[in-house]
């Protein structure tokens, strides 16, 4: 637990699932990164939103784009902020590592359940969101 306290908080992504009303998830996107909250209202929003995010803040840089280094974000905030936002639903730990062959992988917790998985896809991290919030 030690080391997910200390982990760079702009790594972690908490997504709030406030519905899941006949397979569509509707929520909120937090990051320390971001001034607020982003809402989303689908899985497509849900992506699109994602997917700006990780491009606002170079991180993961996506493998197709050519490489620098760059200037990651200020590490200021705290885990605890990101942690103190739930979901109505579920609330899941999302942690992007890489953006490759047009996908993401890393791992993703839900955090009622303190279950852990990793994903390999975009895909497949949407399978895992749906298998807990259709439990």
């Amino acid at each position: 637990m030690m080391q997910r306290a200390t982990e760079r908080c702009y790594r972690n992504t908490i997504v709030c699932v406030d519905s899941y009303e006949q397979e569509v998830m509707q929520g909120r996107i937090c990051n320390c990164y971001l001034e607020g909250d982003i809402v989303f209202h689908s899985l497509m929003d849900f992506l699109k939103s994602m997917e700006r995010m990780l491009d606002g803040m170079n991180y993961p840089q996506a493998y197709e784009e050519k490489r620098s280094f760059c200037r990651q974000p200020e590490d200021d905030c705290m885990v605890q902020k990101a942690i103190a936002h739930r979901g109505k639903k579920a609330t899941f730990e999302l942690k992007v590592f890489f953006r490759q062959n047009v996908s993401w992988q890393g791992s993703i917790c839900w955090l009622e359940k303190n279950q852990e998985e990793s994903f390999r896809s975009a895909l497949e991290l949407c399978l895992l969101m749906d298998s807990a919030l259709s439990e």
